[in-house]
């Protein structure tokens, strides 16, 4: 199989050999698959001393407000 592309490839004009090579490289890119990590989930529950004295919405607000 590895002669018939080298070959192919020396049948091409040189000017498309970039091509060649962008495209092998976008499908060895393809192929790399990275592990997706699961999400932490330590922060659930952060808030929940403020569960009497604020909505949802309302911690959702002072969230952003602490964050900055």
């Amino acid at each position: 199989m590895e002669s018939i592309i080298i070959e192919k490839l020396k049948q091409l004009p040189p000017e498309y050999h970039k091509e060649v090579i962008d495209f092998i490289d976008s499908l060895l890119t393809k192929k790399v698959v990275t592990p997706k990590k699961k999400p932490k989930l330590d922060w659930i529950g952060g808030l929940e001393e403020y569960r009497d004295q604020y909505t949802a919405l309302e911690l959702q607000k002072k969230t952003l407000e602490w964050r900055d």
